[in-house]
């Protein structure tokens, strides 16, 4: 693995720490200070969120709760192992001018790109996860590198309480003049708002609130004479003429004094006709190329009968007339028992290339069967052509491929954490910060974790799954359908409903746990399943351990069967289930908008 390095890019304050804890970072923190185990781009500043784990260690600060450790009431993790291995993968090739889909594989939906000169960056949605909006760079657009996170620290980011699928919505990346902007929803907990960057590593600015935009999915548009623009969904004028009409507004906004300015307009109502009622139009965003403005968005929901819409008008206020062909990018008419379909393609966002090409980004999905997947909205990418002057995606009959060849732009290496095709990751948590890909649920407001002598330790606090709080889940995305992860553990449950393990995370309702608990004073290996408002055991085996012990844990991912593993010695494993059923994890089942989670989690009592 490469080195990171932890540069002292660190502001003068920020309300979400605690007072006192910027300078102790600026004494502990030195120009130079490498940790092994995470990749990043060189002179990137380092998330304060991460910093944490690493002032909790370096400082003497904190709840370090030596005896606890000591008895393992709080459970040590050595690793953790992530492989993927979906079968269409099997015939397919990497080499040098083709590209896999998805290009981000996994639970990253609605995604928007931008370019600035020769490198690219792109956003996806977190919902009620932390740290929020994963931002990625690529020079070839085929090879991408998480650069953290546009949302990492608690000041910016407050999902308290939320569910899972609230949260942030459909966020809109743009560069201007030297500037990123991203502009976001969120949703429970305060609506619209915008934040920047000079470097799209971070830091990134507090919220800039925009209580005048209702709806959800801002987007924002810079024009050749230096006017800007906000455009979203929101209702329409008057009452709605059914369920799911919804319109498209566009508002003038001042950079300078954050702030909307003037009018606004609606430009879209309903979608491309109304008199068929089309619902959900949605993720409006506006480019000007070839004389005209262009404004795309999404229409039909974000499920089956998702698409990607386009209009055209001489002028930013409209009128904004629709391509008789839309859409331009749906698959859901084709035959749902083609082999190996991608499904649910809308939620577009188009980027030109310095050497003239323009190619989309937006969401789809790999069900395992019928309308079932866990990998939830995933980011693809295809080439968009020109057709007598409209862009357009797919048509006919066309099929969101698995392998296309790439833009012409120079091929660059491979991510050393890899995003697309199958492959194996595996964090022996020998550094001092999380990986980027590692996930919270909802903002946290202490440090529960800490990484120290390759070893990830939780705190086993009382903030269980389920609860709406901000339990000690350490999570990674589930991104194929078959896949399997792996951990080893060294945990002694102090008190009877103390547990430790290794979960599979959908949303609060719905979720799978493998781990040790205590059952009359006696360790057991146990699964439970949580399944709407309820939980049950669905198997329970006594297990004794040397309080030094390590037990090992194992989860695989078969489509809609998920099987329950452990072992008190290196690969020597047990079935505890096989065949569980997988679809409690799956998007149809859930609902919501996220896909399933593979985490490490610690629950503790209050003594």
């Amino acid at each position: 693995m490469s080195s990171i390095l932890l540069n002292s890019v660190i502001p003068d304050s920020d309300p979400g720490f605690p007072e006192g804890l910027l300078g102790l970072m600026r004494s502990r923190i030195k120009p130079g200070m490498t940790r092994v185990g995470v990749q990043a781009e060189p002179s990137r500043s380092l998330s304060l969120s991460l910093l944490l784990p690493l002032l909790f260690l370096s400082s003497g600060c904190g709840d370090v709760r030596s005896p606890v450790a000591a008895s393992f009431a709080d459970p040590q993790f050595d690793w953790f192992e992530y492989q993927g291995q979906d079968a269409v993968y099997d015939t397919l090739t990497t080499a040098p001018g083709m590209y896999l889909n998805p290009i981000l594989a996994g639970f990253y939906p609605d995604p928007s790109i931008a370019r600035a000169g020769d490198d690219y960056y792109l956003v996806t949605s977190s919902f009620s996860f932390f740290p929020g909006v994963p931002i990625f760079h690529s020079k070839d657009l085929v090879h991408w590198t998480q650069i953290g996170h546009v949302l990492d620290r608690p000041s910016q980011l407050n999902l308290d309480n939320l569910p899972i699928s609230n949260g942030i919505f459909a966020p809109t990346l743009r560069y201007h003049a030297g500037t990123f902007y991203m502009v976001t929803t969120l949703v429970g907990a305060g609506g619209n708002f915008l934040v920047t960057a000079t470097d799209p590593a971070g830091p990134w600015s507090d919220p800039v609130w925009l209580p005048e935009v209702d709806g959800i999915d801002p987007s924002i548009f810079f024009d050749d004479d230096g006017s800007v623009y906000l455009i979203n969904n929101g209702p329409p004028i008057g009452t709605p003429l059914y369920q799911g009409h919804r319109a498209l507004w566009i508002q003038a906004y001042d950079p300078v004094a954050q702030q909307t300015t003037g009018p606004r307009k609606l430009i879209v109502d309903g979608g491309v006709d109304l008199s068929k009622e089309p619902i959900w139009i949605e993720a409006p965003h506006l480019l000007k190329t070839r004389g005209a403005y262009f404004l795309i968005a999404a229409e039909g929901g974000t499920g089956d009968q998702h698409s990607e819409v386009v209009f055209r008008s001489d002028s930013v206020w409209g009128p904004f007339i629709p391509y008789e062909r839309n859409p331009i990018l749906t698959q859901r008419h084709l035959n749902p028992d083609r082999p190996a379909p991608v499904t649910s393609t809308g939620h577009a966002d188009f980027v030109e290339t310095q050497t003239g090409e323009w190619w989309a980004v937006f969401l789809g999905c790999r069900p395992y069967q019928g309308d079932f997947y866990n990998t939830g909205r995933e980011t693809f990418m295809m080439p968009v052509r020109w057709v007598d002057g409209w862009p357009v995606v797919t048509a006919g009959e066309e099929t969101v491929p698995y392998q296309h060849a790439s833009p012409e732009l120079p091929s660059q290496p491979a991510p050393k954490i890899p995003l697309s095709g199958n492959f194996t990751v595996r964090d022996d948590f020998d550094s001092l910060v999380p990986a980027p890909y590692w996930q919270f649920i909802r903002t946290p407001r202490e440090t529960w974790y800490t990484l120290q002598d390759g070893q990830l330790t939780l705190k086993a606090r009382p903030v269980d799954l389920g609860s709406r709080g901000q339990p000690s889940f350490f999570g990674r995305r589930q991104q194929h359908a078959w896949s399997t992860a792996t951990t080893s553990m060294r945990y002694v449950p102090a008190m009877p409903g103390d547990k430790a393990g290794l979960v599979a995370f959908q949303n609060d309702d719905y979720n799978y746990f493998l781990g040790l608990t205590q059952d009359q004073g006696h360790p057991v290996i146990r699964v439970e399943q949580r399944a709407g408002d309820s939980t049950r055991v669905i198997a329970s085996a006594p297990l004794a351990l040397p309080a030094d012990a390590r037990v090992y844990l194992k989860i695989e991912a078969r489509g809609d069967r998920y099987h329950f593993y452990y072992a008190t010695a290196p690969d020597a494993w047990r079935a505890l289930v096989e065949d569980a059923d997988g679809t409690l994890l799956s998007t149809r089942m859930a609902g919501g908008f996220v896909g399933a989670m593979f985490g490490l989690f610690a629950y503790g009592q209050e003594e």
